[in-house]
C-alpha cells in the first residue's frame, strides 16, 4: 500500500512539472550602474578682486574615469571696443 501511495504522489507531482526551456538574445550596450559621488565640500578662497565670478567645481571624464575638477575664480569679462560686430 505504501508503494502505491508513493507512486501516486510522484505521479501527481509530475503533472504540474513541465519542461522549462528559455532562449534569450540581448542586443545593446552594457550600461554601468549610475553612481554619483557627492561633491567634496569646498570653501572658496577670498575673491581676488572686484567683478570676479566663482565657477563651481564639477565631475568630468578624463581617460574614462570620473575626476573632480575644483572650482575657480573667473576674471571679469571686459567689454572690448567691439559692438554689434563693428569696430569703433
Amino acid at each position: 500500500m505504501k508503494k502505491i501511495l508513493a507512486g501516486l504522489v510522484l505521479a501527481g507531482g509530475s503533472l504540474f512539472a513541465g519542461p522549462h526551456i528559455a532562449v534569450g538574445v540581448g542586443i545593446g550596450v552594457p550600461v554601468a550602474p549610475a553612481y554619483v559621488a557627492p561633491a567634496p565640500v569646498v570653501v572658496a578662497p577670498p575673491m581676488p578682486g572686484p567683478g570676479y565670478a566663482w565657477v563651481d567645481g564639477y565631475y568630468g571624464f578624463v581617460g574614462g574615469h570620473r575626476i573632480w575638477h575644483p572650482g575657480y575664480w573667473r576674471a571679469p569679462v571686459v567689454r572690448g571696443r567691439f559692438e554689434r560686430g563693428f569696430r569703433r
